[in-house]
């Protein structure tokens, strides 16, 4: 039941990638394939769903959640996005509930007009660790 729940929250959302244009708002969500903290491969998952706002067509506000499948917290998160053009950006998030912060580096393509897939490598200043994620997201206009 538990790979079941995390198959449906990767599929259902996946972390977002950018927007076309300001005022626009991107939903989405992504799963953490890889991190430094895990001890055995498939073990336990961090799962995340978010929307941000673009503010300008280069910067987003974001706000969303965090999900673990072990016993660790939940966490709310805040964060910001800049894209450096419409395919690289740099992500930074407060996670608060788990009292740490990402700085993350990422790459989006364009599957379709709306929906965008993303690859990601964050580093969490709290634990010392880096991950790797992969997700979907899905631009409202």
């Amino acid at each position: 039941m538990n790979k079941f729940f995390v198959y449906l929250l990767f599929l259902l959302a996946a972390s977002a990638a950018q927007a076309q244009s300001m005022h626009d708002l991107m939903i989405g969500g992504g799963l953490d394939l890889l991190k430094t903290d895990n001890r055995a491969l498939l073990k336990k998952a961090q799962i995340g769903l978010e929307a941000n706002y673009f503010v300008v067509r280069h910067f987003s506000v974001g706000v969303g959640g965090e999900i673990w499948t072990t016993g660790q917290k939940s966490s709310f998160v805040m964060g910001a996005r800049w894209y450096a053009n419409d395919k690289v950006f740099l992500r930074f998030r407060g996670l608060i509930g788990a009292n740490d912060a990402s700085l993350g580096l990422g790459f989006a393509h364009p599957l379709t007009k709306d929906v965008r897939l993303e690859g990601l490598g964050d580093y969490y200043f709290g634990g010392g660790a880096f991950a790797l994620r992969m997700g979907i997201g899905y631009i409202l206009r």
